[in-house]
C-alpha cells in the first residue's frame, strides 16, 4: 500500500523559500501522478501543482503560477515543492496526493492516495 510523508514545512518570511519533500514507500513513485493540495483555516482544499508520471508534464494552480514548482526523483521515490517568493495567502497546510495516472491530472477528487500534510507559514 502506497503511503505517502510530506516534510519541509515551517515559518518563512514573506518573500521567502521553502521545498517541501514527498517520501513514498510501500510502492514505487513510476506509474503515480502526484500532486501538490493546500488547504487554508476555513478554505478549501485547492491544488497547486501537479506532475505526470514521467515529469513532463506539469498541471499548475494559479496560486503557483511563477513561483511554484515541482520535480520528481522517482530513484529516490520522492517529488519536491520549491515554492520562491511566498505570500501571507500561502499559509496552509500543504498535501501531496497520488493517483495512479499517466497525465497531470489536478482534480482532487481524482486523487486516492493522501500524505498527512506539513504546515507552511507565512509571517513576519
Amino acid at each position: 500500500q502506497l503511503q505517502l510523508v510530506e516534510s519541509g514545512g515551517g515559518l518563512v518570511q514573506p518573500g521567502g523559500s521553502l521545498r517541501l519533500s514527498c517520501a513514498a514507500s510501500g510502492s514505487t513513485l513510476d506509474y503515480y501522478t502526484i500532486g501538490w493540495f493546500r488547504q487554508a483555516p476555513g478554505k478549501d482544499r485547492e491544488r497547486v501543482i501537479c506532475i505526470s508520471r514521467n515529469g513532463r508534464s506539469t498541471n499548475v494552480g494559479d496560486s503557483a503560477k511563477g513561483r511554484f514548482t515541482i520535480s520528481r526523483d522517482n530513484a529516490k521515490n520522492t517529488v519536491y515543492l520549491q515554492m520562491n517568493g511566498l505570500k501571507r495567502e500561502d499559509t496552509a497546510i500543504y498535501y501531496c496526493a497520488a493517483v495512479y495516472s499517466e497525465g497531470s491530472v489536478c482534480y482532487d477528487e481524482e486523487y486516492d492516495h493522501w500524505g498527512q500534510g506539513t504546515q507552511v507559514t507565512v509571517s513576519s
